[in-house]
């Protein structure tokens, strides 16, 4: 594993993290964009699921929200050999309309992994869904929580936020890394 210093440096260089103006999803503006999504060299991947291993020992699979966290539930589902689900945001019209894809089992321990954290709010939703088909959910895990109350929405769900970085660690950090 690298530093965090390095691992950091390293999402800038593959452009999932920038410093600028932004304007995010929610309509504010802020002055970094994180898109993990851009970080699909194996190197980046790989320390993201090696430092995400650590926190899904004992759980009986992994789960990733489409479509930020797919590479990563891929990922962490290799290198630690849990199976994975796919939660979709919404549910497909057609087909079988289901709420997540892959196998689940009434009563398996389930550990979301996430690119991003902000508000918590579609992750929380995941997780909803999730535990109306019998599954525990007690913990996620995020490459970034942008602290913006994410950690407390999920906590007041009785979920466990886990962050490999803050929003603080990128700006202490990134602004100094070439």
């Amino acid at each position: 594993m690298v530093n965090d210093r390095e691992f950091v440096a390293g999402l800038k260089a593959c452009g999932a993290l920038q410093f600028g103006t932004f304007t995010l999803a929610s309509g504010r503006t802020s002055d970094y964009y994180i898109d993990i999504k851009q970080a699909t060299r194996p190197d980046l991947l790989r320390e993201i699921s090696s430092r995400m291993a650590p926190h899904v020992r004992g759980y009986d699979r992994l789960a990733g929200v489409e479509l930020g966290a797919v590479a990563i539930a891929t990922a962490v589902s290799l290198e630690t050999g849990l199976p994975f689900v796919i939660v979709r945001k919404t549910v497909k019209e057609h087909g079988t309309k289901r709420v997540f894809e892959g196998e689940l089992r009434v009563g398996d321990r389930v550990a979301f992994v996430e690119d991003v954290v902000t508000t918590g709010g579609t992750l929380r939703t995941a997780v909803e869904g999730l535990r109306a088909a019998g599954a525990i959910v007690d913990r996620a895990i995020a490459v970034v929580d942008r602290e913006e109350g994410g950690a407390e929405n999920l906590g007041s769900a009785g979920v466990e936020l886990v962050s490999l970085l803050k929003a603080r660690d990128l700006r202490t950090m990134g602004e100094t890394t070439k």
